[in-house]
């Protein structure tokens, strides 16, 4: 079913290409593989399944780990009614909803459908935004499923979450299996292949998440009508989240490619090269572009 979120070419290019480069580089890793392991049933078996578990199960393992929980509607009315005017105005289906129990303001959205998709909001969100704030958030995570751009992320997403359990299986093999030297010169060419993929996998992801992010803000604020509220969302978001203690980021970081803004205790230098997010900077100013084209009274930043 197609929804009413506003399509994006652009976006569809990307994630077709993205795609297919990281179809090649898995082709190529896993004949790699083969070849140097002599054992295509292991290595096509293991492969399989890690694909199968973080396909089928990608949003209870989201859940698990940022500690969400599925909500009904006698317990979270208010944002259960967003949620649903929302689907009814993108004309899809209501997704799953759950909150996550942590201070850290933030929202996400997995699953790999529509028909089978979460959208999740932690406490420190509901606290702090205002309703049509809240709803500009939600607006941005049901374009992400209504764009399908999240089941390509956990897609992409496998083949570098394989070359990084490769890579520290065979370190640990190194440093505590056994020391013949053939044994070593494998785990050294499975360390080097699986390195090397593991690198330009999370350049191709990084690169399409930035812009995934974008289109996201864009279908959003063009759905609501109103992107001068996710603007301030944004703002108040990114700055209450500069003030939590970088300790209380860490664990989830691990998932900034699937959260609404990224979990961050202060703007990184070089490192926005390779950040899951386009900078506040470039998402306040298409917002701002929007409501202009929108002819929006209230200035961006402001709900």
């Amino acid at each position: 079913m197609q929804s009413r979120f506003r399509s994006d070419r652009r976006l569809t290019v990307r994630m077709g290409i993205t795609l297919f480069l990281l179809g090649l580089l898995y082709v190529g890793f896993v004949a790699a593989l083969i070849v140097v392991l002599k054992s295509w049933v292991l290595v096509v078996v293991i492969v399989a399944a890690v694909l199968g578990v973080q396909y089928w199960f990608s949003d209870r393992i989201a859940l698990f780990a940022m500690r969400g929980r599925v909500v009904e509607r006698d317990e979270y009315p208010e944002l259960h009614g967003v949620v649903d005017r929302l689907a009814a105005m993108a004309d899809m289906p209501k997704p799953v909803v759950a909150v996550s129990e942590m201070e850290m303001p933030n929202a996400f959205a997995t699953g790999r459908n529509p028909d089978n998709a979460v959208v999740c909001v932690t406490t420190g969100l509901l606290r702090r935004l205002e309703p049509a704030e809240l709803e500009g958030v939600l607006a941005h995570e049901l374009s992400h499923v209504a764009h399908k751009d999240v089941a390509v992320i956990t897609i992409a997403s496998f083949l570098g979450v394989i070359a990084g359990l490769i890579v520290r299986f065979a370190f640990y093999s190194q440093l505590f299996g056994r020391r013949d030297q053939n044994t070593m010169a494998v785990l050294a060419v499975v360390m080097g292949v699986s390195a090397a993929v593991y690198a330009l996998s999370f350049l191709l992801i990084r690169a399409l998440s930035r812009y995934r992010e974008l289109a996201a803000d864009r279908a959003a604020a063009l759905l609501t009508g109103r992107p001068s509220a996710l603007a301030s969302a944004l703002t108040k978001v990114t700055g209450d989240i500069a003030r939590i203690p970088t300790k209380d980021l860490r664990t989830a970081q691990a998932f900034n490619a699937f959260y609404f803004t990224p979990a961050f205790g202060a703007e990184p230098g070089l490192g926005r090269f390779f950040a899951t997010h386009p900078s506040l900077e470039q998402r306040l100013d298409q917002l701002g572009r929007i409501s202009a084209e929108l002819g929006e009274a209230t200035a961006p930043g402001k709900a």
